[in-house]
């Protein structure tokens, strides 16, 4: 699904773009729509009709919502929760039926046989955003879409349909029926995607490399120092992999003339855990502030409603992630350093020295990527194990020096396109950086050269958000 839906985009763009605008406007959501359920089948045909079932409930629910929100309060909240109830039994069912029979089985001692259902690529994000569309019409934060072409389209977008960002559909609303497409914005939509796609297939990519090398090792034949390389590797991965498509998918709606909010802001520069996570997976973290933190009553009732509110959020945020005790794990762990920080670490904090500070949260985030990466909570607790010395290993051996000699260069890449250097190289009013700017469209065309021969030369590209 993943490798043949990145060819089935990347050579035929060229044609869906060329149909868009040669279609009256009136036409162009139908082209979008269909194209988009030719992408999503070009992998998975038969989950088309759980999408456009989810289309097909949140259209008519939000019919019933407007029409009732200001006549009959109680009935309107009725289709909202209807709503919700629908398109969160589908996320539970496909996603979460197996943890859930595995875990009575465990626990009950009971036999029951997993459903070993395939997980509909992007469900955790396309749900997210149908639900995002019956909440705005009930409060009364976008108008109620009439057409159900219209909505249809927002909810099967191909741009964003596979691995986010989430897009809400008050952000959009608007854009749906009456975006402008431009000259301006259809270039600066080439280049963020071919940005993105140089950050997924060049970066992403190769030092997944090494992270997939140092983990084949095997725990008994690491030492310490390449254990910290490895998740130094695929904390790497995991950015470059999911800004970059978040990039491209940002990127491909400036093309079709639609403007998706940012959803990576350097991420790994921050100063405290807080502001990691305002940072990293914005359209996420924002989804559940202002879908959940803030209607359970967010900071404003009390210390215990804070960090019961907290808690509750970051439970979430792990399992949205993925069905497994190792993810929930993680979204408590940045849950409890949250609630730390907001207890009594900030105001700490406020006396470090910012390299202590961003020590600090590099430190933390890796231990969290441990946590995260390996499904096996016992192989994840073994690594942390190497990682701090407790065993045999040694310190630094032969295999750590060769990864580190090899990787250097690309990890001095890493690093550096990890900070807001070359946006600050854009804005600067220096002529130096004036000129080296100019230069962009030489850069773009090379990273597109070379990002072609790399896909049709490799048969290694993982996307690591498309199974959430």
């Amino acid at each position: 699904m993943v490798f043949s839906s990145i060819v089935f985009l990347f050579y035929f763009l060229p044609l869906i773009l060329l149909v868009y605008y040669m279609c009256p406007k009136k036409y162009r959501n139908i082209v979008l729509l269909s194209f988009s359920l030719v992408f999503y089948a070009w992998g998975e045909p038969v989950y088309i009709i759980l999408m456009l079932f989810s289309s097909v409930v949140d259209y008519t629910h939000g019919l019933f919502i407007d029409r009732y929100k200001d006549r009959n309060i109680n009935l309107s909240r009725i289709f909202v929760a209807s709503s919700i109830f629908i398109n969160l039994s589908l996320l539970a069912f496909f996603k979460y039926s197996d943890f859930f029979i595995l875990n009575i089985n465990y626990f009950l001692g009971t036999n029951l046989t997993p459903l070993n259902l395939p997980l509909p690529i992007g469900i955790s994000f396309y749900t997210f955003q149908t639900m995002s569309y019956s909440i705005d019409v009930y409060r009364g934060d976008a108008p109620v879409q009439r057409s159900p072409i219209a909505l249809a389209t927002y909810v099967t977008l191909f741009p964003q349909l596979i691995a986010g960002p989430i897009v809400r559909y008050q952000t959009i609303a608007h854009q749906i029926t009456h975006r402008k497409e431009n000259i301006d914005k259809f270039s600066e939509g080439v280049a963020k995607f071919v940005k993105g796609l140089g950050k997924k297939v060049l970066l992403a990519n190769n030092i997944g490399f090494l992270w997939n090398e140092i983990q084949g090792l095997g725990l008994t034949n690491l030492s310490i120092m390449t254990a910290w390389l490895g998740i130094i590797a695929f904390a790497f991965q995991i950015y470059f992999d999911f800004s970059g498509y978040s990039d491209m998918a940002i990127g491909l709606g400036k093309m079709f003339g639609f403007d998706f909010l940012e959803n990576f802001n350097y991420p790994y520069i921050s100063q405290s855990i807080s502001e990691f996570w305002r940072r990293w997976h914005i359209s996420l973290g924002s989804w559940f502030r202002d879908y959940l933190y803030i209607p359970l009553g967010g900071n404003r009732k009390g210390s215990f409603i804070l960090y019961r509110n907290l808690f509750t959020v970051w439970f979430l945020t792990g399992f949205w992630h993925g069905a497994n005790w190792n993810f929930i794990i993680w979204g408590l762990y940045f849950g409890a350093l949250i609630a730390i920080e907001r207890a009594i670490l900030l105001q700490l904090m406020d006396k470090w020295k910012k390299p202590l500070r961003h020590v600090y949260v590099i430190f933390l985030v890796l231990i969290s990527w441990v946590l995260f990466v390996f499904e096996d909570l016992s192989m994840g607790l073994e690594y942390l194990k190497v990682m701090f010395g407790f065993g045999n290993s040694p310190l630094i051996d032969s295999t750590f020096l060769y990864y580190l000699y090899s990787y250097s260069l690309t990890l001095v890449v890493l690093t550096i396109a990890s900070t807001p250097v070359l946006k600050f190289i854009k804005t600067s009013q220096s002529k130096t950086y004036k000129t080296i700017y100019s230069l962009s469209p030489v850069v773009y065309l090379l990273i597109l050269i070379l990002t072609t021969a790399y896909l049709v030369d490799s048969t290694y590209n993982p996307f690591l958000y498309f199974r959430f």
